[in-house]
């Protein structure tokens, strides 16, 4: 006998990583039948307050793309304007820019150490993790003045540059982390409720992955190497070894496993880059912001974040603030086509941690 269907709202809520947004699911006892992503909780309307903005004053708005990591927005729109202008970046910028976008995966992986865990009622990791991701907030205050929004990767170059004894603070910072991920290991990996609570939950085949537009560590997860860092490469990416992890399970597992990998790849990364990194020139000066227009025309720049490929389009009329900006942001496809097919068939009581393995930032939904 078919059991009557329920209808539960799970949500809104804002634990930092899923952000506020909601789902209506229908439920046969434990089993969900049908989701549907309902949105409109947040702040909105970034693209068209753009338009009302000069080329520089748009960075305000560029970090509440997404919270946990704005680094990404800020560098493909500040390189989106470069194309458009033919501005040339420093080399030195560059590899400060790297170093930035690598310290706020770290930062935002974190994050997602505390949210997958907290998601299975696993609390102490996220105590562990989010007081460790104070460590390169820290970095962050030090040389942007900010510790989440800062404002600092911007057309020509960066803010300003390294102060006297950072790079020797951001590689001891690398040390701890070094020696602090086997803790990790140990209370999140070799844990039996985590494994089974993952284990085959969440799947997502690799011909589905590729239909639904899935990117970055939920399509690795899958077992397709793409990384718009190796793929498309941007900076100085070109120029630094580093591999792209890939796991074939496409379950809540298997996408831990992959940031897992992505967090050691970025020590590697950094730490390249302190080594590599030139002396000079950090900053190609723009002209007066109040009168700076640029050409006519439009521009593409897309960015490998901790969710997958972002990317800003600008068009230019030829005025001081943009004719048109539009973001792509991973969580539109995960969030709402991918979360609302993944969901279907799995039990009530996944539905937290199977969200968070997505790496869902609704504020790029409501843009």
């Amino acid at each position: 006998m078919r059991e009557k269907a329920t209808t539960l709202y799970f949500g809104p809520q804002h634990p930092g990583i899923t952000g506020n947004m909601m789902i209506r699911l229908k439920v046969e006892g434990d089993t969900i039948v049908k989701a549907t992503i309902e949105v409109g909780y947040l702040h909105r309307g970034f693209e068209k307050l753009q338009e009302k903005r000069n080329w520089l004053q748009s960075f305000t708005l560029l970090c509440r793309f997404c919270v946990p990591e704005p680094d990404p927005v800020e560098e493909s729109y500040a390189r989106a304007v470069e194309l458009l202008e033919g501005r040339e970046v420093p080399e030195r910028a560059k590899y400060i820019r790297v170093m930035m976008l690598e310290l706020a995966r770290m930062g935002a992986y974190m994050l997602w150490y505390g949210g997958q865990n907290a998601s299975l009622g696993l609390y102490t990791m996220g105590q562990w993790s989010v007081g460790d991701r104070n460590y390169i907030l820290d970095l962050f205050e030090e040389l942007t003045g900010g510790r989440i929004y800062h404002m600092y990767i911007w057309p020509g170059g960066v803010r300003r540059d390294l102060p006297e004894g950072f790079a020797d603070k951001v590689l001891r910072t690398m040390d701890y982390f070094e020696k602090r991920l086997k803790d990790y290991d140990d209370l999140m990996f070799s844990s039996t409720i985590f494994r089974k609570r993952t284990q085959g939950i969440g799947i997502i085949p690799k011909e589905k992955a590729v239909e639904w537009g899935v990117v970055g560590p939920v399509l690795r997860g899958s077992g397709i190497h793409s990384d718009i860092r190796i793929d498309d490469p941007y900076e100085v990416y070109d120029k630094l070894d580093f591999i792209v992890p890939t796991e074939e399970g496409g379950d809540i597992w298997s996408r831990a496993l992959v940031r897992r990998q992505e967090v050691r790849q970025s020590i590697h990364i950094i730490r390249q880059v302190i080594e590599k990194m030139p002396q000079g020139e950090y900053y190609n000066r723009i002209p007066n912001p109040l009168k700076w227009a640029l050409p006519k025309g439009d521009a593409y720049a897309r960015t490998e974040a901790v969710r997958g490929e972002v990317g800003m389009y600008i068009v230019s009329d030829g005025s001081i603030h943009p004719r048109r900006t539009h973001f792509r942001g991973a969580a539109y496809v995960h969030a709402i086509t991918l979360l609302e097919n993944l969901l279907v068939g799995e039990n009530i009581s996944d539905v937290a941690a199977i969200m968070n393995s997505l790496g869902t930032c609704p504020p790029e939904i409501e843009r």
